[in-house]
């Protein structure tokens, strides 16, 4: 199952409060992670572009995370990135880019 150790404060406070909603979550993450072809890399480069379109600072942050963490190259997060700008738009994607070079700096 995922470690969301890391996660923010918030949503570790969610998941001591609500421990049976959380796990009910985390299950149904950890399913459609592993309920078809793709791999872990993959899923996680599907859910950032999500996250990308939906402006979640906060999911471009742990996707681009977990995707660095299952192999993906900064290269790949910056070409999902490139895909969306004639979906999103360039202002979207700019902020997409500042939120990934955000998990770069949180390293150092």
């Amino acid at each position: 199952m995922t470690d969301f150790s890391q996660l923010p404060e918030n949503f570790q406070h969610y998941q001591k409060q609500f421990p049976e909603m959380f796990t009910a979550y985390a299950k149904g993450a950890e399913l459609a992670r592993t309920s078809g072809p793709l791999d872990v890399k993959t899923t996680h480069l599907v859910q950032l572009a999500a996250a990308i379109g939906i402006r979640s600072e906060g999911g471009v942050h742990s996707h681009a995370r977990r995707a660095l963490e299952a192999g993906a190259s900064h290269e790949e997060l910056f070409q999902v990135i490139n895909l969306l700008i004639s979906t999103i738009g360039f202002p979207a994607a700019a902020a997409a880019y500042s939120w990934i070079r955000d998990t770069d700096k949180a390293k150092k």
